[in-house]
């Protein structure tokens, strides 16, 4: 679910580049909003791979993940904290101070391009996935864990917090004090 959430806010955070003029305050916004959901799937992601690699028995049983997932995997990690974290850098110091300007523009265009590789090997899932009857995806999605659900949640209404905080910060950048244009 959270990589779901995650494949959506990114797409509508990457749409907001057609015109950032117009749409820089809510692209702060949306930037900001991704740090719960991306902190919640680098914690999951890394608990998975603590447990597969300790010998968990589930985890074991499950197996590990695919060869291009494993090996673009850190790099999904590094770049999209790289992407974020200089973003959040440039909204906090404002424009000229520091290199955080050249520094997000060089890490997402790294990130794209890992992140589409990175997604490219779920494809060969994707026939099998849309297959499923959709009774079972409801069944599956809901028995997932209530605590699960609340670390979803959690994330995205910190990240909500988080935006709400902060999308003001982009008015440094020329942006509006709407996050809608």
């Amino acid at each position: 679910m959270t990589g779901a959430i995650l494949l959506v806010l990114f797409i509508a955070e990457c749409l907001t580049l057609l015109s950032l003029g117009k749409l820089l305050t809510l692209h702060v916004f949306l930037g900001m909003l991704l740090i719960g959901p991306v902190s919640l799937k680098i914690a999951s992601t890394l608990w998975r791979f603590t447990r597969y690699y300790t010998g968990s028995a589930p985890y074991v049983r499950r197996g590990p993940p695919g060869l291009l997932q494993r090996v673009t995997g850190p790099f999904v990690i590094l770049l999209t904290v790289a992407v974020l974290g200089s973003g959040v850098a440039m909204v906090v110091f404002g424009p000229g101070n520091g290199p955080w300007h050249s520094l997000h523009r060089l890490s997402f265009l790294a990130w794209v391009v890992v992140i589409i590789i990175h997604l490219a090997s779920y494809l060969p899932k994707l026939p099998r996935i849309l297959s499923s009857r959709s009774a079972d995806r409801a069944r599956h999605v809901l028995a997932a864990s209530a605590t699960r659900w609340l670390l979803l949640a959690g994330s995205l209404a910190g990240g909500l917090v988080l935006a709400f905080l902060t999308y003001h910060l982009s008015g440094t950048w020329g942006g509006s004090s709407s996050i809608l244009p």
